[in-house]
């Protein structure tokens, strides 16, 4: 009967220090996820994530963002390859161009900085 015991202390004391450290883990992750998004954005950076499309017709890449709570695409005429990749989430900072947009459902932008984000 200890020896019953015992065990379920041992295993209830396992299991508490498995979820205490995975939330504290986690936890601290994400108070650093939220800390480099509040610097990015004081240094003028948007969020987006690289969308890649084989459509006809369409931008091979765009970047999607949310902006004053409206979904916006942009097409980056200045995309460098290692950004070309489906669901990459990035930090950019861009200027909007004056050209015809070369698909129908993203504005043009020239990129004048852009960072994976961690």
């Amino acid at each position: 009967m200890k020896i019953l015991n015992l065990a379920a202390v041992c295993i209830l004391f396992v299991f508490t220090a498995c979820c205490t450290s995975s939330k504290t883990t986690n936890g601290a992750a994400m108070n650093e996820n939220t800390m480099e998004a509040k610097q990015m954005m004081e240094n003028g950076f948007t969020m987006g994530t690289i969308v890649a499309s084989t459509a006809e017709d369409d931008c091979p890449y765009v970047i999607k963002s949310q902006i004053d709570d409206t979904e916006v695409l942009f097409d980056p005429i200045n995309l460098e390859e290692g950004f070309m990749k489906d669901d990459m989430k990035v930090w950019y900072k861009y200027n909007p161009l004056r050209m015809a947009n070369r698909c129908q459902k993203a504005n043009p932008v020239s990129l004048t900085e852009i960072k994976e984000m961690k």
